[in-house]
């Protein structure tokens, strides 16, 4: 496995992969690498020829007061995970590697998709995950991108600038990756101490039980809702950021659930704040 730092590094190797007639799968991460993660690698290395996996924390979707100096960076570790997949190369640039002195170009995606949800609690949180997005893409030119479902709401921005910008990767969404509590895999998970681990088990749980309300014919949103209100309600650790519903992928206000739906929430449990989703209507769920 190859580990490229440079815009340099990475430009040169995407660029000999491509004379080589390779197709290229791009698995963006912040490290901090999980089940989750791997499975999105996995599900690159079934669809391309090179996968190239990048570990970088990026500072431009932080806001000033979340996790940025806190996020857990462990590469060693990561490039232990990554090599079981495996993974051809990895990307791990600095900072100013990709924001150099100088920078002011951003991708801002304008419009309602970006100002609900995690956009409305995380101003700028998306011009940041649309900026190094377009970069990374650009630096491996990925046929393929690779991105959970428990990041719908970016899934929905990606693919809305990718097509607005007229890039051509195909963005591939992947099922969530749940602990066998239930638990969606997280980064942030290991921030819980082994009482709120417990705790956040009631986010994967409201969800289930709207689910179960769903399958035997709620339709109206807002009763869909409350059910996941008041199972969360019943955990002291728990605090509601939001939740949610709307039409999925267009993320439009919907008043009755008629083809498929996302019923997203974030809730913080003790000072970690997680997210979780269901997509309502979709075969499987």
């Amino acid at each position: 496995m190859k580990i490229l730092r440079t815009v340099k590094e990475i430009q040169a190797y995407a660029r000999d992969m491509k004379a080589a007639g390779k197709t290229i799968g791009l698995v963006p991460t912040m490290g901090a690498l999980h089940e989750g993660h791997l499975t999105l690698m996995r599900a690159a290395r079934e669809k391309c020829d090179i996968v190239i996996a990048s570990v970088f924390v990026n500072p431009t979707q932080f806001g000033p007061h979340e996790d940025f100096d806190a996020y857990p960076r462990r590469f060693d570790e990561d490039c232990e995970k990554l090599a079981t997949v495996p993974v051809d190369a990895v990307f791990h640039p600095e900072p100013a590697e990709m924001y150099p002195e100088g920078y002011c170009t951003y991708v801002h995606v304008e419009g309602n998709i970006t100002k609900k949800l995690c956009g409305a609690q995380r101003p700028g949180h998306f011009r940041g995950v649309a900026t190094v997005v377009t970069k990374l893409m650009n630096l491996s030119r990925a046929d393929e991108a690779f991105f959970g479902q428990k990041d719908a709401q970016q899934v929905v921005v990606i693919r809305r600038f990718v097509e607005d910008l007229n890039i051509n990767v195909h963005i591939n969404m992947v099922p969530i990756v749940r602990e066998e509590s239930g638990l969606a895999r997280s980064s942030r998970n290991q921030y819980l101490s082994a009482a709120e681990k417990k705790a956040a088990v009631i986010l994967s749980r409201s969800l289930q039980r709207a689910k179960e309300a769903y399958s035997f014919g709620e339709r109206e949103p807002e009763k869909l809702k409350q059910v996941v209100i008041d199972t969360i309600a019943t955990e002291p650790l728990a605090a509601i950021d939001y939740v949610d519903i709307y039409s999925f992928p267009a993320l439009q206000p919907i008043t009755t659930v008629d083809g498929q739906a996302l019923l997203a929430i974030a809730v913080r449990i003790g000072t970690t704040r997680l997210i979780d989703n269901v997509i309502l209507g979709k075969e499987g769920e």
